[in-house]
């Protein structure tokens, strides 16, 4: 996780580092619920939240980051009773702690 950012920081930008990105995921992912069609959905969904673009590449590198430290569950999954696959943003129990502990986090609350 990259190191964190003085107060009154800019979050970051499209230009920002795949850990940088992740710790944005993080955050996106503990204060709301992201759920699409597909993972570029998804990606315009989170990039809607943020209020910010993000380059595709760099947003699959975070996913695949958090996904290896195990902090969100696969993103791409068949519900039950679904017809099709679904893209979600969602923590496991390390993944909100991680979130948690990211500077401006802890107090947030899970929606």
């Amino acid at each position: 996780m990259a190191a964190p950012e003085p107060a009154g920081a800019q979050p970051p930008g499209p230009d920002h580092p795949a850990s940088d990105l992740a710790a944005l995921l993080l955050g996106t992912a503990l204060r709301h619920f992201v759920r699409a069609d597909n993972a570029e959905a998804g990606r315009e969904e989170v990039a809607r939240l943020a209020a910010m673009p993000l380059d595709p590449a760099r947003f699959a590198e975070a996913v695949a980051e958090l996904l290896r430290r195990r902090l969100i569950r696969e993103p791409i999954r068949l519900e039950e009773h679904a017809l099709h696959c679904h893209w979600r943003l969602e923590l496991t129990p390390e993944g909100v702690a991680a979130a948690r502990a990211l500077p401006g986090e802890h107090d947030a609350e899970t929606h």
